[in-house]
């Protein structure tokens, strides 16, 4: 019995709905979350786009969530991708990365943070940012100066 009334104690602490979703659609490009945020490799205009390819699909293989960083610079916790369950590493992520879509999905907020379930790609432009051309394949501030000289 004592089990049972310490279940139900936890369940009356959660909300008794969830958090409501607004459908939208929204055009930008999925990102490495990890690169973008913590600047390890940069600044926003260099973890994005071919530059930043090869790192996009290291980090989502590795687990590292993936954002959409929308037209407007807004950005988008990706939660899933159709049906692709395993979205961080999962096919879908590996295919789109660094690609602009269009996507339709339902937007969550939740303590300032932006999420976005795509119901459906509804186009994939590819890769549109050619910034490879500024940064290189690979952008020199990510070699390490010991190799660099």
């Amino acid at each position: 019995m004592r089990k049972i009334l310490t279940a139900l104690a936890c369940l009356a602490a959660f909300p008794a709905t969830a958090a409501e979703g607004e459908r939208i659609q929204v055009t930008g490009e999925l990102i490495d979350t990890w690169c973008y945020y913590s600047g390890v490799m940069g600044g926003p205009d260099a973890v994005v786009g071919s530059a930043h390819h090869t790192c996009a699909l290291w980090c989502s293989a590795g687990g590292i969530p993936v954002g959409l960083q929308a037209e407007d610079g807004t950005i988008y916790m990706v939660l899933k991708i159709e049906q692709d369950d395993n979205l961080a590493g999962g096919d879908t992520a590996l295919r789109l990365a660094s690609h602009v879509i269009e996507a339709d999905g339902m937007h969550y907020e939740r303590d300032g943070i932006n999420y976005l379930v795509v119901d459906s790609v509804i186009s994939d432009l590819g890769i549109t940012n050619l910034n490879h051309e500024d940064y290189g394949p690979v952008p020199a501030f990510a070699i390490p100066k010991s190799a660099r000289q």
